[in-house]
């Protein structure tokens, strides 16, 4: 039995079995299956060593392990090494290799949604900084925008910024004067009773702003809710999900998988 999974804490909200197991029966992967492990830190080597020993064919990492899970890797593909955060983890050779499809599931949906040529969009406001966002500042940072970055905790904004020097940091709760996208890249949302508290009564009827959620399940979270009560245009994690989905399932089975319209509609049930 090949066995692959997703590990994470929380996991629960995860639809990544749906869309691999989906794929699994479509290209008769027989023998093959894929599950959710909520999983512990003091689990991670574990789950590597497992790897190694052939009993887990692959893994994907979701929050909040994109970072803590590379001392345990062997190497790093460059944009993992880049971004320092790793979402697949694949075994070639004898060695247990990291890799990042966050960034360039989300380039993809850069070029479906935002389009490269679009020259409004050159202000875009990012809140949160945890393993995912270095992803989407590397994506971001090749389509020449000005990125303003706020964050609960000021540490993990200076250490992105040291990274991505170009970035502007705001304190937590403020937001910049003037931007054209803000992306929620937090877990604030998975919880039905959570909201980012940031005032954007100023962007009331403002179809041309944009506020997009990395959340996909619930499709809605409140703070896009909120955004399309003002009139604003919204747009949830999905593409991106789906995109990072498809390049793993690539690295491990070296099928380009198809997202057709029978998973779309397995994905909004």
């Amino acid at each position: 039995m090949k066995k692959y999974l997703v590990i994470g804490n929380p996991i629960d909200h995860s639809l990544s079995p749906i869309i691999h197991n989906y794929w699994i029966k479509k290209y008769n992967l027989k023998e093959s299956i894929y599950e959710k492990r909520k999983t512990e830190e003091k689990e991670l080597e574990k789950i590597i060593s497992e790897i190694r020993e052939n009993k887990i064919r692959g893994i994907n990492v979701t929050v909040p392990f994109k970072q803590k899970i590379i001392p345990y890797l062997d190497d790093l593909e460059p944009t993992a090494k880049k971004t320092e955060s790793v979402n697949t983890v694949f075994k070639v050779g004898d060695k247990i290799i990291g890799y990042n499809t966050d960034e360039p599931g989300f380039g993809m949906t850069l070029d479906n949604f935002f389009s490269k040529k679009n020259e409004e969009f050159k202000n875009i406001f990012i809140i949160g900084a945890g393993g995912v966002t270095s992803s989407i500042i590397y994506a971001l940072q090749k389509l020449n925008t000005n990125i303003f970055l706020s964050n609960r905790t000021i540490k993990k904004s200076i250490e992105l910024k040291d990274k991505y020097p170009k970035i502007k940091i705001l304190n937590w709760g403020d937001r910049p004067a003037s931007f054209d996208i803000v992306i929620n890249t937090t877990s604030i949302g998975l919880k039905n009773n959570e909201k980012i508290n940031l005032d954007f009564r100023d962007c009331e009827k403002d179809k041309k702003k944009i506020f997009y959620d990395l959340i996909y399940n619930p499709k809605k979270t409140n703070f896009l809710k909120d955004a399309e009560k003002r009139g604003n245009t919204i747009m949830n994690g999905q593409k991106m999900f789906f995109n990072q989905a498809m390049l793993a399932f690539n690295i491990w089975t070296n099928i380009k998988p198809e997202i057709d319209s029978k998973l779309i509609q397995l994905m909004d049930k």
